[in-house]
């Protein structure tokens, strides 16, 4: 068993989306081959990152020109079956800052759809994306800068505001939400555990 395969069963799902997600995307990894390759171009395994500050209170976005809206930063694994680390390297390519994991742990699971579109000339089918997504920390004081052939901007963004920026309503409703959902949740359970540790 690989460690992704093993971090994927041992992860437990937020929701029942993450549930049938996380079903179908185990069933495909025991079934179909090449999915870590844009070769396989019905599916294959992307990486993402939900960047915050060291408030909790920001999440550092990109705007994507494929789907002209404020987003995540990630992107596909390319062969690379260690999705922390796609995560991490898509996340300075499209930003310019250094992220650091505040957990190695799967943050979340999801699986998207990409409709058809050309990228450098050439046409991309649609398909899917089995995305695995981490949660990583950046200085927001550190410089940012787009990726100029994928993005038109970076920003930090307030938690509250993610939902007023971003224009593709799926996402925010399905995806950005949750993310600042399971985000606040987690800096309440590292409050407590570092109070109990000082105790």
């Amino acid at each position: 068993m690989t460690d992704l395969v093993k971090a994927l069963r041992l992860y437990t799902p937020w929701n029942e989306q993450e549930a049938t997600d996380q079903a179908v995307i185990l069933d495909l990894l025991a079934h179909v081959p090449n999915l870590f390759s844009r070769e396989n171009k019905v599916a294959h395994f992307t990486a993402s990152a939900w960047i915050t500050d060291a408030s909790r209170k920001q999440v550092l976005m990109a705007y994507h020109r494929i789907y002209d809206a404020w987003a995540w930063t990630g992107g596909h694994a390319d062969g690379d079956r260690d999705l922390l680390r796609v995560a991490i390297r898509e996340a300075w390519e499209e930003t310019g800052v250094e992220a650091r994991p505040l957990t190695e742990d799967i943050f979340s699971l999801e699986i998207l759809t990409v409709d058809g579109h050309e990228k450098k000339g050439v046409y991309v089918p649609s398909h899917l994306h089995l995305n695995v997504t981490y949660l990583l920390e950046a200085d927001s004081a550190a410089p940012i800068r787009a990726k100029a052939d994928e993005n038109a901007g970076v920003r930090w963004l307030c938690l509250e505001d993610v939902a007023k920026k971003c224009s593709e309503k799926w996402m925010v409703e399905r995806i950005y939400q949750k993310l600042n959902d399971k985000l606040i949740q987690f800096s309440g359970v590292a409050v407590r555990v570092g109070q109990t540790m000082r105790a």
